[in-house]
């Protein structure tokens, strides 16, 4: 069993830390470097998390657990246009990557306008790609209840975030609702607008743990983790991607940043354990960029 574990600390001799991962059979799910800070997303075997944490302390880093590692979020905007003042949907992105989510902005194409506001199947096909999306909504009580409407055909948990305080039972279609955002024209950097990241991340993290507990009744026959690295190590196509998180780790498979029609078959005969991908997975194009869409099939699936 692997745990998923965020490191921050210096740039400075950063590479050690890696090359301490790699020596214990772990793995850098994704890694982020902030002018001189770097937070690195592991995953590494958990008798072995004692070790990281020492190495962390001698490089005067912080390690800690990131129950959202490996996972895949859309955060989604009614519009990412300036009038709408996305700044609490970017907020909500950067919050989210500290506990170690990689997320996806989304602004919908006609989602703006309570009478108007539409969502497309391509966009729903591109949300339901995902572990979860999180909808940030606006300041309006009637407002948000007259666009539960962009929640139908989403098969993925559903987060909405907004000013007033509402019942989740009044949002058809929502998993959960978190009050205190709502279209805010500054960075979310208060004492309120921080209480209320707090709130969204456990949330969020109670709904994945709850969507890894479901999955570990009937799991894949491997783990998301191996298998991003069994493609990093076994197609040199990915070494040419320069996007953030070439392999995207998701709970229940991976997205791979490379063109579907040209690289497809590479994917599909990667050699995990004593499979091929293609055997214990459904490998497809992706909504976004023409992407590949790797999701694995459950043990049950394949007897």
């Amino acid at each position: 069993m692997y745990e998923t574990l965020t490191y921050v600390g210096g740039v400075h001799r950063h590479e050690e830390m890696e090359e301490l991962i790699e020596d214990l059979g772990g793995f850098v799910l994704q890694e982020n470097m902030l002018q001189m800070d770097l937070i690195l997303t592991l995953a590494v075997p958990i008798e072995d998390v004692e070790k990281v944490k020492e190495k962390a302390k001698e490089l005067l880093g912080e390690v800690k657990i990131a129950p959202m590692a490996g996972t895949e979020i859309a955060v989604v905007s009614p519009t990412l246009a300036r009038h709408h003042l996305p700044h609490a949907a970017c907020d909500i992105a950067e919050y989210l990557r500290r506990y170690g989510a990689k997320d996806n902005m989304i602004g919908l194409a006609r989602g703006a306008g309570k009478g108007i506001s539409r969502i497309s199947e391509e966009e729903k096909q591109l949300i339901n790609e995902h572990d979860l999306a999180i909808f940030a909504l606006g300041s309006f009580k009637h407002c948000i209840k007259e666009k539960v409407h962009l929640f139908e055909g989403i098969n993925v948990p559903v987060v909405v975030t907004g000013a007033p305080k509402i019942k989740v039972e009044e949002l058809p279609g929502a998993t959960a609702y978190i009050s205190g955002f709502g279209r805010i024209p500054r960075r979310l950097k208060r004492g309120e607008n921080i209480r209320a990241l707090k709130k969204l991340v456990k949330v969020v993290e109670e709904i994945l743990d709850n969507r890894r507990r479901e999955m570990a009744e009937d799991p894949p026959l491997v783990p998301p983790i191996v298998v991003k690295s069994e493609i990093e190590h076994q197609v040199h196509a990915i070494r040419n991607v320069y996007s953030p998180t070439p392999v995207t780790s998701q709970l229940d498979g991976v997205r791979v940043k490379l063109n579907y029609e040209r690289y497809h078959k590479d994917i599909e005969n990667v050699k995990v354990y004593e499979y091929k991908l293609k055997d214990i997975a459904e490998i497809k194009p992706s909504v976004m960029y023409d992407y590949i869409l790797v999701k694995l099939l459950p043990e049950t699936s394949l007897i």
